[in-house]
């Protein structure tokens, strides 16, 4: 699974950025971007509605990635997601890959793939359960 996740995560590098964006065509954030490389490794995607990642609020955050069927590891590995915070009231998701991230970089305005480590502090890793749909 975990490497169905990067493929689909890499095939999306180039798309533009979109505030609360959910499709190739239109635009991904990083909620977007996360749901649909999980959409196109095999998982359902249902999407939280009226949310905000820059209320800074970490236990909603949280919240989403069980709801969706991830759980929290200790070590990142690639296809995981990295919940990490670019600023004080900022929250941002991220998928691991073999050599650094794939997100939606809202200052380029586009989905990237960053080398090395998050240039921001990383909250925590989450990944998929084989069995689980994914649910917001």
């Amino acid at each position: 699974m975990a490497d169905r996740i990067v493929a689909a995560a890499r095939d999306l590098v180039g798309v533009r950025f979109r505030l609360q964006g959910r499709c190739r065509a239109s635009g991904l954030d990083c909620i977007g971007l996360a749901a649909l490389a999980l959409a196109e490794a095999g998982h359902r995607c249902a999407l939280p509605r009226g949310y905000g990642l820059r209320s800074g609020d970490e236990l909603i955050a949280r919240r989403w990635l069980e709801l969706a069927g991830l759980r929290a590891v200790e070590q990142a590995r690639p296809g995981d997601m990295a919940l990490v915070r670019p600023g004080p009231l900022q929250l941002h998701l991220m998928i691991v890959t073999p050599g650094g991230h794939v997100h939606a970089h809202a200052g380029l305005g586009r989905v990237v793939e960053t080398p090395g480590q998050s240039p921001w502090p990383v909250i925590g890793h989450w990944r998929t359960r084989e069995d689980e749909t994914w649910r917001l």
